[in-house]
């Protein structure tokens, strides 16, 4: 099944809406867990940033985990932004250092300012799939990394074929508001495959960090770069 690109910014304030109300709980905590293993003994260091972070339904699991560290949630999407800002300035004494900017990729150093070269940690969930040149992920990487930084990307995988595609979809979603269901398999139709990020990192000169299938559904890149 050949890859069709879909929107690159959920920028629908009822798109916006749905998708933060969705029960994402359960694999937004195991993220996180799986977030924690790999930084482990370490931690995340100094600042984080969660890229494409949508409602900040990761950011918020992350600023709880690691609250003496600075986290960023960038995000092109103003709508999806106005939920995560609503939500951290309900408790903003909970997440002192949680902050979110909304910016659309490609990015330069100057967009990124004090940001650009001192992250020590970057992890983004479902932000791979909606970019149309996957390029612009792998070089805002490069420009926020410091030496050694944590790399965390977590993101769907198309399915080889339409009959899957509707499997997974019905075995997923199936509960799940028609909106929500319908952008679920427009994501799936947009997803990357594991051979196809290791020819981009490949590419982008980012070969210290690994990719591999997870579950039925997900991929993973993870590593320090160099």
């Amino acid at each position: 099944m050949e890859r069709i690109c879909e929107p690159e910014l959920m920028d629908d304030p009822e798109q916006a809406r749905v998708y933060s109300e969705a029960d994402f709980a359960a694999s937004d905590a195991a993220l996180v867990e799986r977030i924690v293993a790999l930084a482990a003994p370490g931690g995340l260091g100094s600042k984080l940033v969660d890229l494409g972070c949508g409602p900040g339904n990761l950011s918020f699991r992350l600023a709880e985990r690691y609250p003496a560290t600075e986290l960023v949630g960038l995000d092109g999407s103003s709508a999806m932004l106005a939920l995560a800002e609503q939500r951290r300035q309900t408790e903003a004494e909970r997440w002192p250092h949680l902050s979110f900017r909304c910016l659309t990729l490609p990015l330069t150093s100057g967009d990124l300012g004090e940001m650009a070269g001192r992250c020590t940690a970057i992890v983004s969930n479902s932000l791979l799939h909606h970019l149309h040149d996957p390029a612009v992920l792998w070089q805002t990487l490069r420009l926020l990394a410091a030496p050694g930084a944590l790399v965390h990307i977590h993101d769907l995988r198309r399915p080889q074929h339409p009959a899957a595609l509707d499997a997974l979809v019905q075995r997923h979603a199936s509960g799940c508001d028609p909106l929500l269901r319908r952008d679920y398999a427009a994501s799936l139709r947009a997803a990357f495959r594991v051979e196809e990020v290791q020819a981009q990192l490949a590419q982008a000169g980012l070969g210290s960090l690994r990719v591999e299938a997870r579950e039925d559904r997900y991929l993973e890149v993870r590593g320090r770069l160099a």
